[in-house]
């Protein structure tokens, strides 16, 4: 009999011992059931009149929800789990590669835009020593021969200011018209106005304009542009010989500046005007060897047309 009772005490055992799992995981389900009959019923307090589309009908569907045994039950949540962790993944991937795909064009942009600005820029010209080559002295020489051995300007004579005829009326109201800017920049509001009455072709106006800037501010960024649209002014104006002094110079001051192959190349314009073949040829060679960039870029339509205007050896 203690045998028999031994057995059956073991066997009860077995068989009830998962029931405190499955009583615990039933026990959860409840809760869980309970907490969600608790939100909706607060959803619907916050929300009186909730629309059936967005809240559950409020009655007791615990009776009728299937008993999922608590197996299923967690086999389904890791399930769902790792569903999710794949398209989480899938999506970073897609992210990465969109990103490497973004990064890739922003450098072939970078590298389009370096490209585009280097061929725009002059050609670095070296830095001459203390003695030039006799090739450079030559060029040197001539270039400034053009001008009668002087790189700086001359002052228009006195006579000369004297037998200048006073503008019209009609003049003087047409010049009127022309705004001057008023920036915080006064070296720029001074070049901006010349630049306006040479663009209007008010070309003496314009010289005396352009001449003061360039006196009073000697060191601005807008420098360059002045003596080159100073000696474009002379040039416009019909008068080569007082222009080609203000190119060579602005040319000669700084060969890196922004407007300097712009001058050089007018140099020789300005030479081409006053029948001097020899001197022009002099500074279409030297525009070509010191700005091959511009000579192929910018200013290639001009350079070529004055080449065509002048039969060099």
């Amino acid at each position: 009999m203690k045998r028999l009772a031994g057995v059956a005490v073991a066997v009860a055992v077995v068989f009830t011992a998962p029931v405190p799992a499955l009583a615990q995981d039933e026990v959860s389900e409840a809760r869980v059931r309970k907490i969600e009959a608790e939100v909706r019923a607060l959803q619907r307090k916050v929300f009186p009149g909730g629309d059936a589309r967005f809240f559950e009908p409020e009655i007791n569907t615990q009776q009728t929800a299937p008993n999922t045994p608590a197996n299923a039950t967690s086999t389904t949540a890791v399930t769902d789990i790792l569903a999710r962790l794949d398209a989480i993944e899938a999506q970073l991937q897609r992210l990465t590669a969109a990103g490497e795909e973004n990064h890739n064009a922003m450098s072939l942009l970078e590298e389009r835009v370096e490209a585009l600005e280097a061929a725009n820029m002059p050609t670095p010209v070296t830095e001459q020593t203390e003695t030039p080559s006799s090739e450079q002295a030559a060029t040197e020489t001539n270039l400034s021969a053009m001008t009668g051995g002087e790189s700086e300007p001359d002052e228009l004579p006195a006579a000369e200011e004297q037998a200048v005829a006073g503008p019209s009326e009609e003049r003087l109201a047409a010049v009127q018209e022309i705004m001057k800017p008023q920036t915080d920049d006064a070296g720029d509001d001074e070049y901006t106005y010349g630049f306006r009455l040479w663009n209007a072709g008010f070309y003496p106006e314009a010289q005396q304009q352009l001449r003061l800037f360039v006196d009073q501010h000697p060191d601005h960024w807008r420098t360059t542009y002045g003596r080159n649209l100073l000696g474009r002014a002379y040039l416009d104006d019909g008068k080569a010989r007082e222009a080609a002094p203000w190119f060579l110079r602005n040319y000669q001051v700084d060969k890196q500046a922004a407007r300097a192959g712009d001058s050089l190349l007018y140099l020789a314009e300005a030479m081409i005007a006053l029948e001097d073949t020899n001197r022009a040829c002099i500074a279409l060679a030297e525009f070509g060897d010191t700005y091959p960039a511009l000579a192929s870029g910018r200013l290639q339509d001009q350079y070529e047309a004055n080449r065509q205007n002048v039969t060099c050896n």
